[in-house]
């Protein structure tokens, strides 16, 4: 399903967990009617007690309250603090559950990577960060740089419709309730203007919406003629966009990528280090950060365009993976981000000089020669992988831990 742009939101960024968590999980709490959540991750932690408390909050207040995890990102949930939440009322799904095998999760790719919350379908929340206690501080040198939204206005109207259709994707249209929820919705909502922000709701899914928001982003680097800034976790994109910021950095626009120089997965760097030379040689400056791992995924091109989302610039995100970003057309916005990620570049990166880049190069370029032409293949490659369709199951209060009872989802409004 595609949407369009909604003008006259109203949009908050939030930085790390110590902005998001307690934003997040008060909007919850005070839910009247409904809470639909999607995560990669739900870790029963600090921060996942902390929102398993939120969400009971809302189901005795009478919310209808969904929520989706990931079948290999939250593999561990525990049995009771599962049923402390279905007891109440809250239904849990899991998407893509697999068996282990040598206590081994294999269920690796097609992951429901998305991270949204929608709250009585007036507030929504956007991004890449996880329900883990990972996103905070104090969880030490581990800690995780990451961003989010808080949205308000008709855009939040999009994204209620897709977070709600994804809880019964495989109703015929006769006997899908969610329908009846998306028309029992504030009579014109849709139309309410929140602020001045021009928002598109969009996904990338493995049916008609592959190559999304990597359409996005090649519009956005082709369109810039003046600054490109660039903070990705997992650098590793496809051909065309790499040919686009290096065509960017050729003619003229200031490039600048934050990248990850304290990876929490050590591949990712040393991949990511590939592709410096190609990126170099025309003038784009990297810069990896180094205060701690980065798990953020947002961009911002010349004074207006902006995006905020789940969606890294690799592989498994842009050709795999279920997505979700925000893309935006506001200059405050914009101006408000770059000062974020300026700060964060100017006190907490260093610059990779092209000297070092060179200097061992030597030994590099048969390997880069090899991850260029895999890159340009990739698209391709992506259909010998085993392809399935995903399940979505629902957790079963009165079942044994993480005992699953399959889709179809069916229920009516509490």
């Amino acid at each position: 399903m595609s949407y369009h742009w909604r003008d006259g939101n109203r949009l908050q960024l939030l930085e790390n967990g110590e902005e998001f968590f307690p934003r997040v999980f008060e909007v919850i709490a005070q839910a009247k009617k409904e809470v639909l959540l999607e995560t990669f991750i739900l870790f029963q932690d600090k921060v996942g007690n902390e929102l398993q408390k939120a969400l009971i909050a809302a189901a005795e207040n009478g919310a209808s309250v969904d929520v989706t995890v990931d079948g290999y990102g939250s593999a561990d949930l525990h049995g009771e603090f599962v049923t402390a939440m279905t007891r109440v009322g809250v239904r849990i799904h899991m998407f893509d559950p697999g068996k282990r095998l040598l206590g081994r999760r294999l269920n690796v790719f097609r992951r429901m990577h998305r991270k949204i919350v929608v709250v009585d379908g007036e507030v929504a929340f956007i991004g890449g960060i996880n329900f883990s206690a990972d996103h905070l501080g104090d969880f030490g040198p581990a800690a995780k740089q990451d961003y989010a939204l808080q949205v308000e206005g008709p855009v939040v109207r999009d994204i209620h419709h897709f977070a709600l259709s994804q809880i019964a994707p495989n109703k015929p249209p006769q006997h899908r309730w969610w329908r009846r929820r998306v028309r029992q919705q504030t009579p014109g909502y849709g139309r309410i203007s929140r602020g001045e922000a021009r928002a598109l709701f969009v996904v990338r899914d493995n049916d008609q919406h592959r190559n999304d928001i990597e359409e996005h982003y090649l519009q956005a680097i082709r369109d810039a003629r003046s600054r490109l800034l660039i903070a990705n976790a997992y650098f590793f994109p496809g051909y065309r966009v790499l040919r686009e910021i290096r065509n960017a950095a050729r003619r003229g626009v200031r490039v600048r990528l934050i990248l990850q120089g304290e990876p929490d997965m050590p591949i990712a760097k040393f991949g990511a280090r590939m592709l410096y030379n190609y990126l170099m040689r025309d003038g784009v400056e990297i810069h990896e950060y180094c205060r701690r791992p980065l798990h953020g995924k947002v961009a911002l091109a010349d004074y207006e365009w902006s995006t905020v989302g789940s969606s890294n610039l690799d592989p498994l995100s842009l050709s795999l993976n279920l997505e979700a970003n925000l893309i935006i057309r506001d200059h405050v916005f914009n101006r408000h981000l770059h000062e974020r990620l300026d700060h964060l570049l100017q006190t907490d990166c260093r610059r990779i000089p092209l000297e070092r880049i060179i200097r061992g190069f030597w030994w590099r370029a048969p390997l880069a020669f090899l991850i260029f032409h895999f890159l340009r293949h990739f698209p391709g490659l992506v259909n010998l992988f085993p392809e399935h369709k995903p399940r979505l199951e629902l957790i079963d209060a009165d079942a044994s831990p993480l005992d699953t009872v399959p889709a179809p989802i069916q229920r009516e409004q509490r």
